[in-house]
């Protein structure tokens, strides 16, 4: 039986992936490598996250995002110099070829509980045993509509996953909901694309990083506000290092923290590129929609006095996050969902990231609630990497059983 099955291919599975190797534990890993980021995301875009935030994570950090950049000719910076899409896609792509050559270019459509593991069930038909799964499926299966929005026919309301090439909405008027980055990003591209853009949100007032002055930074502000994989400050600085701290700490403050901290923000580069350039409709909330014609109609109530007033576009894409519900991962059968233990639809995690089914794994956004806010970035998957690799060393250990990777991990059954 193969000891791990690894589901999703993004910097998470890929960061695992590389350090269980390294531990010698036969594993296969599933997936479309970076799909998240080269289907899902606006071409054009930067990264939020500063350069040394966005590595995925082998063993002994020999290829980081810098070393990727070094070898390319790419220009590159810890920090100051925006990491664009197509560059982080590039690196994702290098990192699997040198660093996870087993990754196999499929996807998992089933997964049934066993006896003595799991049966997984790809879409070429082939069935795999495996004693333990690890989910890293990242946003792919957690996109969010507003309620009174979900019924729109796709052709009028879309979520921002949905795009990726901006192109079909040159020349067309598109709203955009949200005040977080991706709508600030997708605001900003379509705008330059030459979409007739607006941009509503609930938010009084448009929140950005603030631009880094390249001046050397005095011991009181690093004390103050130190630097981290999240940001600046020492709530940042806590959450991106300590999640096994986070983890420990009373359910109440976790769920808060992660509901409250890093919320909706855009990257220092994208002010320009909106504001002043687009109308915003800030302050206000959708009320509902309706369809006139070949345009939607947005009814927009004002947060602050309640007076309303009516937008119309060809089209409209909501930016409005992801939320984590396990109920969603239809590839789970009924029973294994009905099985994990979740708080707002997230399942509750061990120190170890176990569910409450023995055996099934998750990292990723789905750890959130878990582990702290780091789980949602790209900067967790080192974390998770080395903490999940270490707990199923451990897991073989009590196994009785010690199968070395050699050979194995591409083509275990």
């Amino acid at each position: 039986m193969l000891n791990v099955a690894i589901i999703g291919a993004g910097p998470y599975g890929l960061s695992l992936a590389a350090h269980l190797r390294s531990h010698d534990i036969s594993f296969r890993i599933f997936g479309r490598p970076m799909d998240s980021w080269r289907a899902h995301m606006p071409k054009g875009m930067f990264l939020k996250s500063d350069g040394f935030a966005s590595n995925i994570y082998d063993p002994k950090s020999e290829f980081s995002l810098g070393h990727f950049c070094a070898e390319r000719g790419t220009k590159y910076s810890d920090t100051g110099i925006p990491v664009s899409l197509e560059t982080f896609v590039a690196y994702g792509l290098a990192f699997k070829e040198r660093m996870v050559p087993e990754l196999e270019d499929r996807l998992v459509v089933a997964v049934e509980r066993k006896d003595e593991g799991f049966l997984l069930l790809l879409d070429d038909g082939e069935s795999v045993m495996a004693r333990r799964v690890v989910l890293a499926v990242g946003i792919t299966h957690f996109e969010h509509l507003p309620t009174n929005l979900a019924n729109l026919p796709s052709e009028f309301l879309s979520h921002s996953y949905r795009h990726h090439d901006l192109e079909e909405f040159r020349g067309r008027s598109v709203v955009v909901l949200g005040a977080g980055a991706s709508a600030l990003d997708l605001a900003g591209l379509l705008h330059e694309g030459g979409a007739e853009t607006q941009l509503v949100g609930r938010a009084l007032q448009l929140k950005f990083h603030s631009m880094p002055t390249g001046k050397p930074r005095s011991w009181w502000q690093q004390l103050r506000h130190p630097q981290s994989g999240l940001g600046p400050g020492l709530r940042s600085r806590f959450f991106a290092n300590s999640p096994m701290a986070f983890h420990f700490l009373p359910e109440s403050l976790r769920l808060h923290a992660v509901r409250t901290t890093l919320g909706p923000s855009g990257g220092w580069f994208v002010k320009d590129k909106v504001v002043g350039r687009l109308p915003l409709h800030l302050g206000y909330t959708v009320q509902g929609a309706s369809i006139q014609g070949s345009r939607i109609s947005l009814r927009l109530r004002q947060v602050a006095d309640g007076g309303e007033r009516e937008l119309c576009a060809d089209h409209v894409i909501a930016a409005t996050g992801y939320q984590v519900a396990v109920d969603r991962l239809k590839f789970l059968s009924p029973d294994i969902r009905t099985k994990i233990k979740a708080i707002n639809g997230a399942p509750m995690l061990s120190s170890g990231l176990e569910s409450s089914v023995p055996g099934l794994y998750f990292v990723g956004i789905a750890a959130a609630n878990s582990f702290g806010p780091v789980m949602r970035f790209a900067f967790g998957a080192g974390f998770a990497a080395r903490h999940l690799s270490r707990t199923l060393v451990t897991a073989r250990a009590h196994d009785g059983v010690s199968i070395p990777a050699s050979g194995l991990a591409s083509t275990a059954d």
